[in-house]
């Protein structure tokens, strides 16, 4: 699937020079270099692109070594010590790799990734630029209920019919809103007057109304120790889904640009299992007989943690 032309950015202006092409002293990841300035498609109007990028998997291990003055080792030595910095948590070595990235977002979904600090980002300006009329609408199979056991997540989905209503009533209130904005601007889409002798109010008080389901764009840059915390936590089953299709389209990129990096972040931080004091505690006796999931309140578990408990191990 590719992203639709009228979603893409505009095109370079054509008085900006051209970039010219030349050879490179640096690390070059011939996986990110196929990632480069390619528009993955992410929801309805959504997307997601490498604007650039630094460091391979080498440069961790070149900023690890530093630390006791050795150089890069055979391949079999540099696989065991990246997996070794990633089991041990030895974060600081992956900072010396960084990643920029275009991405066209809800507003909604901007406002969970910002709560990410630990980076450097620009954001599209509606002070500066008139919003394109563009939001997003759910797929009628992401529409349900209030979960009853998850105060922040989603329970059954919604009928056909249900899910029908949902969405004519999302899409009539963006549309309103839209069209309440250009009023407010005197201006369609373009910037062109709806009204000769009609006076439009200022750009930064047309957007206060826009919902939140709005599309905008920025510029996200981080380091590879706070991209990996930020997939940890978006690209997790409880991220909500809107926000996870973004962190698993980088889990994608990611792959490609550090590979044996990513298989040790796979196999010890995101898909591992961290587990408590208390059910440390519990899990050895039941791996000598001496207890069952169903003791976790000996072991001072309270009931969603032994219910979290049971979800981890399944059946024992």
């Amino acid at each position: 699937m590719s992203v639709p032309e009228s979603d893409l950015p505009p095109p370079v202006p054509a008085d900006m020079p051209e970039r010219e092409t030349a050879s490179t002293f640096r690390p070059v990841a011939e996986g990110m270099e196929a990632h480069i300035n390619v528009y993955h498609p992410v929801l309805d109007h959504g997307f997601i692109a490498v604007k650039d990028y630094m460091g391979d998997d080498l440069s961790i291990l070149q900023m690890a070594r530093m630390s006791y003055g050795k150089g890069t080792k055979g391949t079999g030595d540099d696989r065991a010590l990246l997996r070794y910095l990633m089991r041990h948590q030895h974060t600081s070595p992956f900072e010396g790799c960084v990643i920029k990235l275009h991405v066209k977002l809800p507003i909604f979904v901007m406002r969970q990734w910002v709560r990410h600090r630990t980076a450097s980002l620009n954001e599209y300006s509606a002070r500066y630029s008139i919003m394109p009329d563009e939001f997003y609408l759910p797929e009628p199979a992401h529409l349900a209920v209030q979960s009853s056991d998850n105060k922040q997540g989603r329970g059954a989905t919604l009928s056909a019919e249900q899910a029908r209503a949902v969405l004519d009533l999302l899409r009539d209130d963006a549309r309103h809103s839209f069209a309440t904005y250009h009023r407010l601007l005197n201006a369609d889409e373009d910037g062109n007057r709806l009204d000769p002798e009609g006076v439009g109010i200022a750009r930064e008080l047309a957007r206060i109304g826009l919902p939140l389901s709005a599309y905008t764009q920025m510029y996200w840059q981080t380091n590879l120790h706070n991209l990996m915390h930020f997939l940890r936590l978006r690209a997790d089953p409880h991220a909500q889904w809107e926000i996870r299709v973004y962190a698993e389209k980088i889990l994608e990129i990611m792959e490609a640009w550090l590979p044996t990096t990513f298989e040790a972040f796979r196999d010890y931080q995101l898909e591992a299992v961290r587990l408590s004091r208390m059910e440390m505690a519990l899990l050895k006796d039941m791996l000598a007989g001496r207890a069952k999931p169903e003791d976790g309140e000996r072991y001072g578990l309270s009931k969603r943690e032994m219910r979290e408990f049971a979800a981890r191990f399944g059946e024992m």
